[in-house]
Parts: structure tokens; C-alpha cells; sequence
């Protein structure tokens, strides 16, 4: 048993009071008002409502262990990364090693594996696959559709998946970014109630003006907070807070809890910036997370004050497990750990690139969009092959299948800013191939055989030195301690600003979606140059 002295934040009757709280049996006994007020606060526990927990780079495991430190009890996961890779077994690897932790992952069933037909995934999972796991009580929700075209045009593979979650009883996750109009209203009207795509407070309004739940996400790469924050107050009962994709070195530092501090700092309600990560997930998805009532899971957290939001103590279940910014879960043992690397080592010239038009397609990375631009340039041209030109910063982008061997694709890039050498990822959403960013090819070279190597991870490579940082795990995350993790990445992130001259926040998440064809406009998969407002494949040069 443990009883708390506490200022009971209750988010239900919207009202603080003094009290104690009595936990026992990972319950909240009872909850008794008392004469006050005493220092510290008592809140439910925080819900990020949408993350890719393999953009952690860490296991599941060892993600608990860092977001119980700000206050995070549980997670809506999206497994479809590893999914790409591995299929079923690896959404399985994820549901059991989560279990090793007392934390509450809520994992759903990927909707687009392979996310599109112009990509090299390493697995399928079809409307069979998905009804499978949509079957088992571990699987809360079909994951984002990202194939809208699929959804607008009837498609029937994605209409049988569709189907199989609402025969199930389960909520579908939307992926639209930009969708508006009479698209925007057929695409959620197939039962779709989400999205965490939105980049405009217009295209939010929009949506949720036809009752779509709004998550509003802040990550590593992609940050669109500031932009939604306002529908927290014209509809506080359809919006809920995300990262979606969150770094090491950034979870280390925070997690929802400073989403929850931005907000009551801008002057949005206290209690409707509380429901949105806690009270709003839990009714939307059916989840079996308390919320600071009597007979509820005592998954709680105190904090010092509602400004900040400094997270002193996280209880799960009862299970105290963190206090005063230390974590108090211990790392799980590592086992045998499924992967499916095939790629082989490449050399210089494999990045060359004969020059056959005048002008060129540029993709443009945009700092905290995962959307992308494009631009028309005249290519620096040197024996008649097209060459990146660190001056315009327009650099080689180019993606290695990883599956199988085969000569890389190659675009051209500007937004990173690298004035020597290159980065490579082997997380690079959704298919999990290999892109990389470079001056020289032949730094691009060592910084994908660098990951070959290792069978999964990122690299960067500038002036003779190579920084690695190995994701043996399916190739996309590690069973490290995780604070280690994010101490290593945090060095070759480091790494790419100071020494290589990149100015992005955060290169490598943004070098991550380059090959994510499924967000306009311009982007690169290992099959070719691909336009996401055509859906189709582009040419890389033309004449005028």
C-alpha cells in the first residue's frame, strides 16, 4: 500500500483540491479530500496518442524506461516500421517485448505493409493479415491508412482492411496530410477517425469541423504545434497531443509533458490541455489507463507545479517507476533479435549519375515539415555526369535497396546544407532501405557500407572518419541502454552540424522521410524519383 499527500488535479469535475490517496493492489483505493493545500500535484499519467516507437531507435523496452522519467505511462504505437521489415513477426516482437516493462504500450495493426506498391519492403501483411491481427486482444486499432488514394478510389485490398477493424470494433487511424474538400469527406467517411497529418490550423479546423480527432504532434523532425495549438480551445474534446517520430537524444530531454507545459504557457485551459493527453485517448481508443479515480489504475504521476510540469514521481499501475528524473525500470536481457539485411557494399561510382537533360527535379527538405518541395536547377555536369554542387547546397540523395542487391537510385537534394562528406540511415520510413545524403560519392559509399556492415543503423562520414551507431534490431533500433543510445547519437548528431556544416535540427529524422513517398511533393524510393501529388514516378531530368 502507498498513500499519497497530494493536490488532486481531477480532469473529470475540473476542479483541485487537497488530498490523500490511497494506492493498493496497482489501484486507486480511495481518494479522501483533506484540509490543505499540500506542495506537490497529483495527475493522471501522460498518453502520447501516436509514436513510431522504432523512431526511437531504442526497443520498446527501453523506451518505457526513458518516458516514465517525463511523466509518460503509455503509448498509442504504431508498429509499421518494423512491420515493413520483418510482417507479423515483428509486430510480435514488439507487443512481447514490451511486456517485459510496466508500461502500457497499446500497439495497432499496420494498415499499408508494403506502405506503397513503388518501394522495396521487406514483407506484406494483406487484409488477411491485418483481420489476424486485429483478432488478437493485444492489437487496439487499425494503424494509419496511409494509402488515401487507395481509400478515395475503392481500392479493394484496402477496403478489405477497412472492413476487418470495423468488424472487429476497433478505431481507424488516418494519414492525410494536405487532404481538403470533397476528398477530405469521402476519406473519413470509410470510418477513418484520426489524423496527425495536419500542417495548417485551416486544413485542422477543416477536418475537424467533420468530427476527425486531431493529434496534434511535436517530434523530432516534424513539429506542427504551434501551427493546431488553437483547436485546443475551438474543440478541446477532439484533440490529443503526439510525437510520432521521437529521437533518443530527444526523449531524454522530454517527452508529452512539454507539449502539456507549452500549452498551459500560451494560455490554453489547464484542464483541456490535460484531457487532451489523458482523458481524450483513453475514451477514443478504449484503453485501459487510469484517470486519477477511485477504483481506477493508479497509473499517476506527481509534479512539483502546473507551469513546468516537473515530473518527480510516475507510477504504473501502482508500480513506482520513476522518481526524482531517475528511471526505476530495469533493462530487460538481450536475446536473439530478428533482422533481415541482404544489401551489399557499394563503391563511388555506383552513385554516378549521367546527366541527360538540361534541367534537373531538386527535391526540397523543409526544417520541421516532413513534407517536402521542388525545384527545376541546371545541373553542374562534369564529363557528362550530373554532380552535387555543395555551393547551391543541391547534394546526392540516394536510397539502397537493403533487401537484396542492386545499384542504388539517385536524386539531388537541397535543405541539408553539408559542405563534406555524408549521412546514411538505414531508418528511412516505411521500407527501411538505405538513403543517404552526400558532397563526394565516395563518402556516400562508406557511409552506406558502414551500415551494411552493421546490419542496420546510421552513419556519417566526413574527411576520412566514420561515426556509426549500429541497429542490429530488424536494422532500425537497438537493445542498448538507451541512454547510451541517445548519448551516441547525440555525438554523431553533433557530429553532422560541427564538423559537416548540416543546419537541420534534426538531420538525420529529416533525412529519414525523404524516402517516404507517401507525403508530397517530391521524394526518392530505391526503385526511382516519385512525385506523392501524382502518385507516380518522376523524371529525374528533362528539357524545356
Amino acid at each position: 500500500m502507498k498513500v499519497l499527500h497530494v493536490n488532486v488535479v481531477d480532469v473529470h469535475r475540473r476542479r483541485i483540491y487537497p488530498a490523500t490517496v490511497v494506492l493498493a493492489g496497482g489501484r486507486i483505493a480511495s481518494i479522501e479530500e483533506e484540509y490543505g493545500p499540500f506542495e506537490h500535484y497529483l495527475l493522471p499519467g501522460l498518453i502520447d496518442a501516436h509514436v513510431h516507437i522504432e523512431s526511437s531507435m531504442l526497443v520498446p523496452s527501453e523506451f518505457a524506461r526513458m518516458a516514465v522519467v517525463h511523466g509518460t505511462v503509455a503509448t498509442v504505437s504504431d508498429p509499421h516500421e518494423i512491420g515493413n521489415v520483418l510482417g507479423k513477426e515483428g509486430v510480435r516482437y514488439m507487443i512481447e517485448n514490451g511486456k517485459e516493462v510496466p508500461f502500457h504500450f497499446f500497439f495497432g495493426a499496420p494498415s499499408c505493409v508494403p506502405a506503397t506498391a513503388f518501394e522495396t519492403a521487406g514483407a506484406v501483411i494483406d487484409a488477411r493479415g491485418v483481420a489476424e491481427l486485429l483478432a488478437m486482444p493485444d492489437i487496439y486499432y487499425l494503424a494509419e491508412m496511409m494509402n488515401y488514394p487507395g481509400v478515395l478510389h475503392g481500392d479493394r485490398e484496402v477496403m478489405a482492411k477497412l472492413e476487418a477493424a470495423k468488424k472487429a470494433g476497433k478505431p481507424i487511424d488516418g494519414h492525410a496530410p494536405g487532404l481538403r474538400g470533397e476528398d477530405a469527406r469521402r476519406y473519413f467517411a470509410a470510418g477513418i477517425t484520426t489524423d496527425h497529418e495536419c500542417f495548417s490550423l485551416e486544413e485542422g479546423r477543416e477536418k475537424a469541423e467533420l468530427g476527425v480527432q486531431i493529434l496534434i504532434r511535436e517530434g523530432s523532425a516534424a513539429k506542427n504545434f504551434e501551427a493546431l495549438i488553437p483547436l485546443l480551445a475551438s474543440h478541446p474534446e477532439q484533440v490529443m497531443f503526439c510525437s510520432d517520430d521521437k529521437h533518443p537524444d530527444d526523449l531524454m530531454v522530454g517527452h508529452i509533458n512539454q507539449l502539456l507545459a507549452r500549452a498551459v504557457a500560451a494560455g490554453y485551459d489547464l484542464f483541456d490541455a490535460l484531457r487532451a493527453c489523458t482523458v481524450n485517448p483513453v475514451r477514443h481508443y478504449g484503453l485501459p489507463v487510469g484517470l486519477l479515480r477511485e477504483g481506477d489504475y493508479a497509473d499517476l504521476i506527481v509534479v512539483k507545479n502546473l507551469e513546468t510540469f516537473e515530473v518527480l514521481e510516475t507510477y504504473v499501475r501502482g508500480t513506482l517507476t520513476a522518481q526524482n528524473g531517475k528511471s526505476l525500470i530495469a533493462s530487460v536481457p538481450k536475446v536473439a533479435t530478428p533482422n533481415k539485411f541482404n544489401a551489399s557494399t557499394l563503391k563511388a561510382s555506383d552513385f554516378s549519375v549521367k546527366a541527360t537533360g538540361s534541367k534537373m527535379s531538386v527535391i526540397e527538405a523543409y526544417e520541421g515539415e516532413l513534407i517536402t518541395g521542388k525545384f527545376a536547377a541546371k545541373p553542374l555536369v562534369k564529363n557528362g555526369m550530373a554532380m552535387a554542387e555543395p555551393e547551391r547546397d543541391i547534394l546526392k540523395l540516394a536510397v539502397v535497396n537493403r533487401y537484396a542487391k542492386s545499384k542504388p537510385a539517385v536524386a539531388f537534394i537541397r535543405g541539408f546544407g553539408l559542405k563534406e562528406g555524408a549521412l546514411a540511415s538505414c531508418v528511412a520510413h516505411d521500407s527501411h532501405n538505405i538513403v543517404v545524403v552526400g558532397v563526394d560519392d565516395a563518402d556516400m559509399a562508406e557511409a552506406v557500407n558502414a551500415i551494411v556492415k552493421n546490419r542496420g543503423g546510421i552513419s556519417a562520414t566526413a574527411a576520412g572518419e566514420t561515426r556509426v551507431l549500429p541497429l542490429p534490431v530488424a536494422g532500425i533500433m537497438s537493445a542498448d541502454d538507451g541512454y547510451k543510445v541517445a548519448q551516441d547519437y547525440a555525438e554523431i548528431d553533433s557530429f553532422t552540424k560541427n564538423r559537416m556544416g548540416c543546419r537541420l535540427d534534426a538531420p538525420f529524422m529529416t533525412l529519414s522521410f525523404m524516402a517516404l513517398l507517401v507525403i508530397p511533393s517530391l521524394k526518392l524510393s530505391d526503385k526511382g524519383l516519385f512525385d506523392g501529388g501524382k502518385f507516380a514516378f518522376a523524371e529525374l531530368f528533362t528539357d524545356p
